[in-house]
């Protein structure tokens, strides 16, 4: 964070100093090191957000994260011998003092994302292009919601240029919100699915939730959207800032053409930009990420990075991320393709595209769980995703949880399918299974819904090891 006094904090989240000094806290005292919610992680300098909690109150670590080398603790009740910053409400405060330091930070670029799949992904390959251009920040995996979203951007500091943020939300409003903590100049939408419409209750809310970015963007901003995907296609009408749509339909602006795949999944393509078209070969699997990565040279683009340059930067892209696409050989010739941290349906299916082009000959099998948060689109979802599975040829089908059954439903009704499905209740059950299924060649997905799916890719990568 950028180095405040005690005084700046407490008058950008209106509260009070309280303390051993004299009369409270030392307001002349600075934070010049990291605000944290984990006491574990204060340094020297740092500031402590005590969260009060049911089963644990960061109250209680305020001593141990003052004795650590915090200046002062952030929290809602006082803590004897302790300096503190007493707030009404810890979380808003935290967003407060975001809004705060991004608004001294006036040559502070910020780059808000969001989309119903491949947001994570696509933030992280946006950071690694702009990275090339100047000190950039972004969230560690997918912390985006109210508490990563601030703490994100409590990490820039005065010599940050680029802020990158991935955008999440439960419901209208939320992407709103986020947007008048970080105010962000460019924004993307990747596309809008049917992740998360239980809470939404239907494909039009989401579009409208998704929507609030570009809203949210000033004229003299960027709104990056998906010309494949017309839901986002028509957010266009709802932003003051200029558009430019991406993708490989011939209205993109910048568009892949001529998309291919080596053996390992990974998609080279011609990009076709005003200043001239440049060949790009990228270095991760899935032939999604040619959107991913058309999303990414938009931002950088934006940021100044000429096409010739880009093309290189592209192909030097990797998952940053853990558990997305992380493709891995086992020293007994066995491929494993661990997709396991989350699962939609719109995802589900381009992690199934991407083991059927990779196996090309050697046996597909797909070890996929439950995909939760679909509502009312529950059942037809895991139907869907069964049907592409038969339709793909799938050789190996199997279904981890009773309530990702549907799955098999959807894969038995592809008639001319020939492929072999197995329901199990345990992942162990599946990692069983598939000691007795493996043979040399197999190329093996893994996918759900954080339901413990990533037990099966980690015994499978400890079995045999990898390569």
């Amino acid at each position: 964070m950028i180095p405040l006094t005690l005084a700046e904090v407490a008058e950008a989240v209106a509260g009070s100093l309280t303390g051993p000094w004299p009369a409270g806290a030392d307001p002349s005292t600075t934070v010049t090191g990291s605000v944290e919610f984990d006491s574990r992680q204060v340094g020297p300098g740092g500031l402590f957000v005590a969260f009060p909690g049911e089963k644990v109150d960061g109250h209680d670590y305020a001593a141990a994260a003052y004795a650590a080398g915090a200046v002062a603790v952030l929290g809602t009740r006082a803590v004897p011998e302790v300096p503190m910053i007493l707030v009404d409400d810890a979380l808003t405060a935290m967003a407060a003092l975001a809004r705060a330091v991004v608004d001294r930070l006036p040559e502070l670029t910020i780059v808000g994302l969001t989309g119903s799949s491949g947001k994570t992904t696509t933030k992280d390959m946006i950071a690694q292009l702009l990275a090339e251009l100047g000190p950039t920040i972004a969230p560690a995996g997918s912390f985006n919601n109210e508490l990563g979203h601030p703490y994100t951007v409590l990490k820039a500091g005065v010599d940050t240029r680029y802020l990158v943020l991935e955008l999440g939300a439960r419901g209208l409003g939320h992407v709103r919100h986020l947007c008048q903590v970080a105010p962000p100049r460019i924004g993307v939408v990747l596309n809008v699915g049917v992740a998360h419409l239980g809470e939404f209750g239907s494909v039009e809310a989401i579009a409208q939730a998704k929507g609030e970015l570009v809203e949210a963007l000033p004229e003299t901003g960027l709104a990056v959207l998906n010309a494949d995907d017309p839901a986002v296609a028509a957010m266009a009408s709802r932003t003051r800032a200029r558009v430019l749509f991406v993708g490989e339909a011939p209205s993109a602006d910048l568009r892949a053409v001529d998309v291919r795949l080596d053996q390992r999944g990974r998609a080279s393509y011609t990009l076709v930009a005003p200043d001239g078209d440049v060949p790009v070969t990228l270095g991760v699997s899935g032939r999604h990420q040619v959107g991913n990565t058309l999303a990414a040279a938009a931002v950088a683009r934006e940021a100044g990075m000429r096409s010739s340059t880009l093309a290189d930067a592209l192909g030097r892209l990797r998952l940053v991320s853990t558990r997305r696409m992380d493709v891995f050989d086992r020293a007994d010739d066995v491929t494993v393709i661990d997709d396991s941290y989350n699962a939609n349906p719109a995802s589900t299916a381009a992690a199934l595209r991407a083991l059927t082009a990779m196996a090309r000959g050697r046996r597909a099998i797909a070890v996929l769980g439950y995909m939760a948060e679909l509502g009312g689109y529950e059942r037809a979802g895991h139907e869907e995703v069964g049907r592409l599975a038969a339709e793909l040829g799938v050789d190996l089908l199997i279904v981890v949880g009773t309530p990702a059954a549907p799955i098999l439903d959807g894969a038995a009704a592809v008639a001319s399918w020939g492929g072999k499905s197995v329901q199990v209740t345990e992942q162990e059950e599946a990692v069983a299974l598939l000691r007795g299924e493996l043979r040399p060649g197999d190329v093996v997905l893994v996918k759900g819904s954080r339901y413990r799916t990533w037990v099966v890719a980690d015994a499978l990568r400890e079995a045999a090891g990898a390569a």
